[in-house]
């Protein structure tokens, strides 16, 4: 099962499909990253916590 490259938390197959670009296989950043968020294709630290 792919892992985020951030904290290390499973995501599944699909979550990859849709948020990473084609030829990459585990995501920068999930939903479970407290510290960091996406910001259209960039990936940046989060300025407040969630």
């Amino acid at each position: 099962m792919p892992s985020c490259q951030n904290c290390g938390s499973a995501v599944t197959k699909q979550y990859v499909r849709v948020f990473t670009p084609t030829n990459v296989d585990e995501p920068r950043v999930c939903p479970r990253c407290d510290d960091m968020v996406r910001s259209g294709a960039e990936i940046r630290p989060a300025r407040s916590t969630r």
